[in-house]
């Protein structure tokens, strides 16, 4: 390839090297394939050459030699975009963990400094869709023999880079308990994993909670890989910090093997990796209470996805390894200067104002679903959670509403103007609890399928990452309800108006948005009609 000034008598066909703006206002951009009309325009513009590249016999074209590039080294799991300038990109075509050759890759990459390829980190999690490897070519064509090279370099039996899909899972999940751990931790805690595996596409088949024993642990594991669990995963009520430990032990005492203690990643330090027959089991690190990135999801990840772990793939997971601090950690790796709370304090509004216009004549909350007005089902579900306080908001025959909640512990408020729209509700709700909360959970009064275990789901996700504090559920990639609110943003929804509620900040703050996966599509119905409420209560 010839690269540099050339003559406008000799430049027609080659690749204009730079962006070029005429005095008349025309713009020949970088990349552009030289014609008769461009040239004539240059040297109408007073130039006698231009910087270009000419291809010669024996060059591959860019595009040509990255989208060829791509195509070799792809695997299962990865799709080719479109080359373009020099470049192209295979994305993920599910959910799951991208597997790369590490040593093939360095082949490829040291054999031209004009040929680069570039992956996320080897054993990433992606989403479908996502960009997961790139193919860039540096100069406008490389030579035959470089790109076949390349080619040779990135072939093989197995493909240099696939992605592992996640497969749908079953697991069991023990937590262990000890005299005085409160039931709402214990409870928080299995959320947390429901949630965690929910996200890698997987849910939690059975359940069971013991004693923190050696004999109860056993008996727990035997269970659930006798009804076909897997993985297994156990939350103790204290750490593992030794291969004679209490839940060790109980891996052993049900016939099953430890394979390791201890990974270099942290937070996850304290992991345990067994197995019982063929079904792995985790020994889950104190740090899983939280979905905080941690040791326990770069093994969840791998096994979801079909791959093997073993201690000495653990052992192999120092380099990029030290993850960001988790918050709530009770030991952190260095001293703070005061102390945290081990929980963000989080309150509930229910929005039960609504004048109900849709669903005719009748009070769509005052509708008995399964026995229950719709509504009691709705702050039900808020109050066997552990977001508190419960905060209902009254307005169209709010004394009826208020009746339907008798008995419980709940904070009334009134809307004066409930036709002013679903915003109106909201700012009273959230004014209710004012400064005394981290964050507030916004149900609507109509959403009679929403369970406690997604409340959980969400306030176990709440605080996890500090750039993504807004949590939103979702089933099946829809999003749905409720939503948790951090009290940074009680402000704007103090000034919304209307009755789009607060969507409108969801898309204004879509980077601070977490996404919840849960199980069933109780966040995502409602009954605001009679055809729903008819669908929904058969």
């Amino acid at each position: 390839m010839r690269f540099g000034p050339l003559a406008l008598a000799e430049a027609e066909g080659a690749i204009l090297a730079h962006t070029l703006r005429l005095p008349n206002g025309r713009v020949l951009k970088k990349g552009r394939v030289l014609s008769a009309g461009d040239l004539a325009a240059l040297a109408g513009a007073g130039r006698a050459d231009v910087v270009a590249a000419k291809l010669e016999p024996g060059d591959v074209h860019e595009d040509a030699a990255a989208a060829a590039l791509a195509r070799a080294l792809a695997g299962p799991g990865l799709a080719a975009a479109e080359a373009f300038t020099g470049r192209c990109n295979l994305h993920a075509e599910s959910l799951g963990v991208l597997v790369v050759d590490r040593a093939r890759l360095d082949r490829v990459n040291a054999i031209d400094e004009v040929v680069t390829v570039a992956t996320l980190a080897p054993f990433a999690r992606v989403e479908a869709r996502q960009l997961a490897v790139t193919v860039k070519i540096i100069p406008f064509a490389v030579r035959a023999e470089t790109l076949d090279a390349c080619l040779a370099a990135a072939g093989g039996e197995e493909p240099l880079a696939r992605v592992a899909p996640l497969r749908p899972s079953a697991a069991g999940l023990i937590l262990t308990q000890v005299p005085g751990l409160a039931g709402p931790v214990v409870e928080r805690a299995a959320a947390t994993q429901r949630a965690r595996l929910a996200r890698l596409g997987g849910r939690v088949l059975q359940e069971i909670r013991c004693a923190h024993e050696e004999a109860a642990v056993a008996e727990a594991i035997a269970s659930l890989s006798g009804a076909g669990c897997a993985p297994i995963l156990i939350l103790g009520a204290s750490a593992i910090v030794d291969r004679r430990d209490v839940i060790p032990r109980a891996v052993e005492r049900a016939g099953g093997e430890v394979l390791h203690l201890g990974m270099p990643v942290d937070p996850g330090n304290l992991l345990l990796l067994a197995q019982h027959g063929a079904t792995p089991v985790i020994g889950l690190p104190g740090c899983a209470r939280s979905l905080e990135p941690s040791g326990a999801d770069r093994v969840l990840e791998r096994l979801l996805a079909g791959l093997p772990v073993r201690g000495a793939d653990l052992q192999q997971m120092g380099a990029g390894g030290l993850l960001d601090e988790a918050r709530s950690r009770p030991q952190p790796r260095e001293p703070r200067a005061e102390p945290i709370r081990e929980a963000l304090r989080v309150g509930a509004v229910v929005l039960a104002a609504g004048l109900s216009r849709r669903m005719g004549a009748a009070n769509k909350l005052l509708l008995e679903i399964d026995g229950a007005p719709m509504v009691a089902r709705c702050v039900d579900a808020a109050l066997a959670s552990t977001a508190r306080p419960v905060v209902v908001v009254t307005g169209h025959e709010g004394v009826a509403v208020r009746a339907a909640l008798t008995g419980r512990e709940l904070i009334f408020v009134g809307n004066p103007e409930p036709a002013a729209g679903l915003a109106s509700s909201l700012r009273i709700g959230i004014a209710a609890l004012g400064e005394k909360v981290d964050g507030a959970l916004v149900c609507l009064g109509d959403m009679p399928w929403v369970r406690a275990e997604h409340i959980e789901a969400l306030i176990a996700a709440f605080g996890a990452n500090a750039a993504r504090p807004i949590c939103v559920p979702t089933w099946e990639r829809k999003r749905g309800n409720p939503v948790l609110w951090p009290l940074r943003h009680f402000a704007e929804i103090a000034a919304l108006s209307g009755d789009s509620g607060a969507r409108s900040l969801l898309d204004a703050h879509a980077a601070e948005v977490c996404y919840v996966p849960v199980g069933d599509p109780g966040v995502t119905r409602d009954a605001d009609t009679p055809e729903a409420f008819r669908k929904g209560s058969s």
